[in-house]
């Protein structure tokens, strides 16, 4: 299929809001809009026959959602090229609106990346299905036997921007798991959502589901993710993913139960006996490998006994890959000093430390001790990832204990914060809340836990 076919094919039909930024380019009020009467009872209507969906959904056995997973994995990979044109015409117009490298590059979903997602797909088939597994189980004194089962969610919403991957992802995800999913993944790739929705919901009807099962509303624009905020007894928890102002607007806003995912002020400390050799291609991997990405660091902290000898290596590595450097005092003296060849360095403001960049920007900051470093992220991180560069047994235990944040990486990158690099085949999202779920979400984290009760008759007295 052409560019041409698939630009009629997918362009949003009876849309009812005009165009809009993504919104995590918009005012964090921006999604508390007046809600739209209209809109709220089709969005309603969309979850209820989502939710009776999943009724069927919820009693199938695992051999049959396997065998549902790997057709849609087949039917990506047959159809990757049709995606990859929608996606085509979403990436030109990205372009043309002056969206920015890093989210360019969430944005892509060509030939390549199809069939990665697909893969991840066949991944998920292959996991244990969470669905009935037994948490805990006793008998009670008066022989009642009690077990405390895993059981799906129901109707999952999902927010998201500019990331189709997520399409799939939260799709295979829910489906073995036993839920529906309700998806708005945003103006800037509607084309390529809408694309890859073409190709699995009629692998879903092949296999004897409804195609409700997963469902977008993009056609609703921005009123359909205010109403999807406000559908509580429609839609059984919402989970938002992307930039901080998307999350925050979400989670501000929502009447549904929300999942808060992570913005990623993510953090590497070189402590005093960290090795500069495993220093330099981590800093490197984790800040310039994808840039528009959460687990992407952001900010390097660096103990002041090894900064004069550490920091000049660093920031040539860093200035070879074109990463501006954002320095506090301490660390502008040091680097300045160096006199690196095409350097770009700025002084940080306070600002700066509280940032995700997602670009080519790094902030770098000396501190006194490792008690500092550890204040200084847990005031100013998000709560995703940090690393620690470090040789000294003592220090790697006091970081990793006394850092709160979801994941804490010893001398590695930060970014293997991946339900795909855990062994989930796909993620969800990256969760930075405390609730029972934290970090990389794969199919456990998307069930919930019924009591039941066995009995022979027996009555409290």
């Amino acid at each position: 299929m052409d560019a041409a076919a698939v630009a009629l094919l997918f362009v949003p039909q009876n849309r009812v809001v005009a165009r809009i930024a993504p919104c995590s380019e918009l005012p964090l009020t921006v999604m508390s809009d007046a809600l739209n009467p209209e809109i709220f009872r089709a969005v309603c209507d969309q979850a209820d026959h989502a939710s009776r969906a999943q009724e069927a959904l919820a009693r199938a056995n695992t051999e049959s959602k396997n065998e549902l997973l790997l057709a849609i994995a087949d039917a990506l990979d047959e159809h990757a090229g049709d995606i990859e044109a929608a996606n085509g015409l979403d990436m030109l117009e990205a372009k043309e609106s002056g969206m920015d490298a890093g989210k360019l590059d969430r944005l892509l979903f060509n030939v390549p990346r199809v069939a990665a997602a697909a893969q991840g797909v066949r991944h998920v088939a292959t996991l244990p299905d969470p669905v009935g597994q037994i948490v805990r189980g006793y008998n009670l004194p008066n022989g009642l036997r009690l077990t405390q089962t895993r059981v799906p969610m129901g109707v999952i919403g999902m927010i998201y921007e500019a990331r189709p991957n997520v399409t799939v992802d939260v799709a295979s995800l829910c489906l073995k798991s036993g839920n529906a999913a309700l998806l708005r993944g945003g103006h800037a790739a509607e084309r390529t959502n809408a694309a890859t929705l073409s190709v699995i919901a009629p692998v879903l009807e092949a296999h004897g589901f409804d195609a409700a099962l997963v469902q977008s509303v993009d056609q609703y624009g921005r009123p359909g993710a205010t109403a999807m905020m406000e559908a509580r007894g429609h839609i059984d928890v919402l989970v938002p993913r992307g930039g901080a102002g998307l999350i925050q607007a979400v989670v501000r806003n929502s009447k549904v139960p929300v999942i808060e995912t992570g913005a990623g002020n993510v953090h590497i400390y070189i402590d005093r006996s960290g090795d500069l050799a495993k220093a330099i291609p981590i800093i490197l991997n984790a800040k310039t490998q994808r840039v528009g990405v959460c687990n992407a660091a952001e900010k390097l902290l660096v103990h002041k006994d090894v900064a004069a000898d550490v920091l000049p290596a660093v920031a040539a590595a860093l200035a070879s890959a074109n990463v501006v450097l954002q320095a506090d005092a301490v660390s502008y003296d040091i680097i300045e000093g160096a006199a690196i060849e095409g350097i770009a360095l700025n002084q940080a403001t306070e600002e700066d430390w509280d940032t995700e960049y997602l670009a080519l920007k790094m902030g770098v900051k000396v501190v006194d001790s490792l008690d500092d470093a550890i204040a200084h992220i847990n005031r100013h991180s998000t709560g995703h990832t940090e690393s620690i560069i470090a040789e000294d047994y003592e220090a790697i235990e006091t970081f990793t204990k006394r850092i709160d944040s979801a994941v804490v990486m010893v001398n590695a990158s930060t970014r293997f914060t991946d339900g795909g690099v855990f062994g989930f085949g796909a993620e969800l999202g990256i969760s930075t809340q405390k609730m029972h779920a934290r970090g990389p979400m794969g199919l456990q984290e998307m069930t919930t836990t019924k009591w039941i009760g066995y009995g022979t008759g027996q009555v409290r007295a």
